[in-house]
């Protein structure tokens, strides 16, 4: 019937690596941001994209590919003092409790997983919509984002300054512009 949006049973989405980015950022010295990408990475969704409320998602980051635009800093992040990357190779979140909040909206629960220690964090996730490429493969768009508290995760270290406060703040925020492709 015209005006009625067609229902798409579930299937499975893989998030494309060339189509999709994994960031975060930081406050530096308690008054500038610094962001960094993560650049190996997989994840999927299982459900229908139309209505997410009985999807999940599972997605896996692997620590060493970190990039903040300074090697000297991310040699100190997947140092013992941070990711302890030699110890904790991936970064993991499984995600199965969609709650809608709006037309396109949601609310995603799961569990987050770094340096070992597991958290439940609640995420933001917009559908952004869907569509056929020049190949013919079903292709959706989300966004999702999250703010963490890195202490929590056991990432605790930090510098005093001399004016005041800490040089890496708690507050982290994370962000995924996730293009996936229909198995």
């Amino acid at each position: 019937m015209a005006g009625q949006s067609v229902r798409t049973e579930s299937a499975v989405w893989n998030f494309d690596p060339a189509h999709t980015v994994v960031e975060f950022s930081v406050k530096h010295m308690m008054f500038a941001t610094v962001k960094g990408t993560f650049g190996q990475f997989e994840g999927k969704l299982v459900g229908d994209p139309e209505d997410l409320t009985g999807a999940s998602v599972e997605f896996t980051v692997e620590t060493g590919s970190i990039d903040t635009k300074e090697a000297d800093r991310d040699k100190h992040l997947l140092s013992a003092d941070f990711f302890d990357a030699e110890n904790h190779p991936k970064i993991t979140f499984k995600g199965d409790r969609f709650t809608k909040t709006g037309e396109d909206t949601y609310d995603l629960e799961g569990e987050l997983t770094i340096r070992g220690v597991t958290k439940p964090v609640t995420a933001q996730v917009v559908y952004e919509g869907r569509g056929k490429d020049p190949w013919g493969n079903e292709r959706i768009g989300l966004t999702g984002k999250a703010r963490i508290n890195r202490k929590d995760f056991g990432l605790t270290w930090n510098a005093a300054l001399e004016t005041g406060g800490f040089l890496v703040g708690d507050a982290v925020d994370i962000a995924l512009h996730i293009e996936a492709v229909r198995a």
